[in-house]
């Protein structure tokens, strides 16, 4: 659905995307992770057509962004969440998205039933024909996926879709995230909300003006070191560490009352020696587990790396 080659985007002396190379399949939601100014919001606004790379290119839905009139082409065929919602504040929720259903060239009565649809579904029913000037920052940013979502795009960007929205309205967007997503629906989705993107994500991206690394979301911190196995005993049992530590692949250990953790570099194979051992030892075991780095732990070690 999204294939991106070489895209580059300088400004000046100053490169703000390098090299960027990927694939987002059709109904994937991708993450693309980074600090502020990573170039996550460049990359997007590269790949909705809003400005021209500066090298590179890529395919969005059949359509190449550098071939003539890609644009409007691709604009048709995209949603767009924007970290600014970029309302008509002087109108209504529902006058802002007749507005934009015309734009998009919906009929007038497609239009009236699919916005009832989305201030329905994202919780703006209510106060639809109130001015947007008189609402919170996060009801803004739902009008604004509202308008996103108008014309049913094949693909998706949204650019910190939960940033200023409250508890229960976060909990909201993401419900409905995961409803496009079931439907087949291509995200992609620019954060630093790292558990957001655990919960939505297929896969991650880590960029700091280059990309750094990809895969999914459990599957990143198993390349790190820092994983180990968890293990809890009947008390009166004291573990003979020496002999666990030519366990291969042990590495430190910490114990404290009936529990150990040890440093594994492969908790996947290595935990059934461990529990052996133990067994061996005369341990009455009662849990045992593989514990892997958590994905922030994984991100601030590769962002830290790279400083």
């Amino acid at each position: 659905m999204i294939e991106i080659s070489g895209l580059t985007r300088r400004f000046g002396d100053l490169t703000a995307v390098e090299d960027l190379t990927l694939s987002v399949q059709s109904g994937e939601c991708f993450g693309l992770l980074g600090p502020n100014g990573a170039g996550k919001t460049t990359t997007v606004r590269m790949l909705s057509a809003l400005i021209a790379p500066t090298s590179g290119t890529a395919v969005l839905a059949g359509v190449d962004l550098t071939s003539p009139n890609a644009g409007e082409r691709i604009r048709a065929s995209i949603g767009l969440l924007a970290e600014n919602p970029g309302l008509y504040e002087s109108l209504t929720a529902r006058e802002n998205l007749e507005f934009y259903a015309e734009l998009y060239g919906l009929t007038a009565h497609v239009a009236k039933e699919r916005i009832a649809e989305l201030l329905d579904l994202l919780d703006l029913a209510k106060d639809g024909d109130r001015a947007t000037a008189t609402y919170s920052k996060g009801m803004k940013q739902k009008v604004a996926l509202a308008r996103a979502l108008l014309h049913r795009p094949k693909i998706l960007f949204l650019d910190e879709p939960t940033s200023g929205l409250d508890p229960f309205s976060a909990r909201r967007v993401k419900d409905v995230l995961l409803g496009l997503k079931r439907e087949g629906t291509t995200i992609f989705l620019s954060t630093h909300n790292l558990p957001e993107a655990e919960e939505l994500c297929d896969r991650v991206g880590i960029l700091r003006r280059k990309l750094l690394t990809v895969g999914t979301p459990k599957e990143l911190p198993r390349r790190l070191p820092g994983g180990g196995g968890r293990f809890r005993w009947m008390a009166g049992f004291h573990p003979d560490q020496q002999a666990l530590a030519r366990i291969p692949g042990a590495g430190r250990m910490r114990t404290q009352n009936s529990e150990l953790f040890v440093e594994l570099d492969d908790p996947g194979t290595r935990v059934p020696s461990v529990v052996a051992e133990l067994l061996r030892q005369g341990a009455q075991i009662t849990y045992a587990s593989e514990e892997h780095p958590t994905l922030e732990e994984t991100y601030l070690k590769i962002i830290g790396g790279e400083q």
